[in-house]
């Protein structure tokens, strides 16, 4: 949200000219306060595309055939320190669980070969801290971000940052662990301080934020953030949300984005969380449904809806967004936030029918 109060306008002269100099005055006053926000960016500067790479998944393949010119930003997910407060030990990162057939942590290796992929098209990379439910290897994040510890474990976030040529760290710490950290007033220091460190080096500090009690940043630390990171999906689930509800609704981004506009989030900053996967109820539940199967499953027409079966309560259907939907909600991100931010681009499908494309050119060709 751009902050603006009503333009004076006066007719007489001497009035105008005591009215800029006080403007003048109040603006060098402010200018202390003013100086510790992040700075929001032009309207003229073109639309993101956040997508994630989850490395617990197998995202080569991904990776090989994706078209770069689309994104204008990688985060790879999910980076954790371990109990000693290391994010790398040796070859491998120290709690960042990695795709193998018999499981393990990530190679540094793949951090590096996706960092050097992304630069090469241009694409800026950013590794992604916590995820909704941490590795069993993950440290404490409430002590490590204690006034004892905290210089420490930002200093080696800093670190991790050089040594592997990021550019950004993405705060995703969500729900118990994010209450736990802000209820111990540690969440906006460690943001603050992280900002400041990354600001000096030219680097990128943002999050993912839910828009309900208990998994939203604190408001304090929204100064500290180059993009937020709005996820606007998950509006059901099987122990949550109204019967026969929707994952990821067009009402629920317009009223994700209400409501972080309202909490003081610059329009420049916010981006829009869009789900490349669905949630599936009665004979559907317990399966995985991203976008990818969901095609596979019932075919291409799967497209261009945004159910399988019927929404009711007690009824067998999944709940997705596809093309249409994707298409709308690019374009309120076009004109309400700075982008959209995609969970996740191992979901997606070549062609045709990818919801990449529908982004895409929905955010800058029509």
């Amino acid at each position: 949200m751009t902050k603006g109060g009503d333009t004076l306008y006066e007719k007489e002269g001497n009035v105008m000219i005591r009215t800029c100099v006080a403007a003048v005055l109040a603006l060098t006053i402010a200018a202390p306060a003013l100086a510790a926000a992040k700075p929001v960016k032009s309207n003229a500067t073109p639309a993101v595309v956040i997508g994630y790479i989850p490395t617990f998944k197998d995202y080569r393949p991904t990776l090989d055939v994706i078209d770069m010119s689309k994104l204008t930003h990688i985060n790879i997910s999910f980076v954790n320190p371990d109990a000693q407060g290391r994010f790398v030990n040796g070859d491998l990162l120290a709690c960042s669980d990695g795709y193998a057939p018999g499981g393990g942590m990530l190679p540094a290796e793949d951090i590096r070969n996706i960092v050097a992929k992304a630069h090469k098209h241009g694409v800026k990379v950013l590794v992604s801290l916590g995820g909704g439910i941490l590795p069993k290897c993950t440290g404490d994040w409430l002590d490590l971000l204690s006034d004892e510890k905290r210089a420490t474990t930002v200093a080696s976030l800093v670190k991790f940052a050089e040594d592997f040529d990021l550019d950004g760290i993405d705060v995703d710490l969500e729900w118990e662990t994010l209450t736990a950290i802000d209820k111990a007033g540690r969440y906006v220091p460690f943001t603050e301080e992280l900002s400041k460190a990354l600001d000096k080096r030219g680097l990128l500090l943002t999050c993912a934020t839910a828009s309900n009690p208990g998994g939203m940043i604190p408001i304090g630390s929204i100064p500290h953030f180059d993009y937020i990171n709005i996820m606007s999906y998950d509006g059901v689930g099987a122990t949550w949300g109204p019967p026969g509800g929707e994952n990821a609704s067009m009402d629920m981004a317009r009223k994700d984005i209400a409501t972080w506009l309202a909490r003081g989030a610059p329009k420049e900053k916010i981006v829009l969380g869009v789900p490349f996967y669905g949630r599936g109820f009665g004979t559907y539940a317990g399966q995985y449904n991203d976008y990818r199967s969901i095609l596979e499953r019932h075919g291409e027409q799967a497209a261009y809806g945004d159910v399988i079966g019927e929404r009711c309560a007690g009824c067998s259907y999944i709940t997705y967004s596809g093309r249409p939907t994707t298409r709308a909600k690019a374009r309120l991100a076009r004109e309400q936030t700075a982008g959209v931010m995609i969970w996740e681009l191992t979901e997606d499908v070549q062609g045709p029918n990818s919801l990449l494309d529908a982004l895409y050119d929905s955010l800058n060709k029509e």
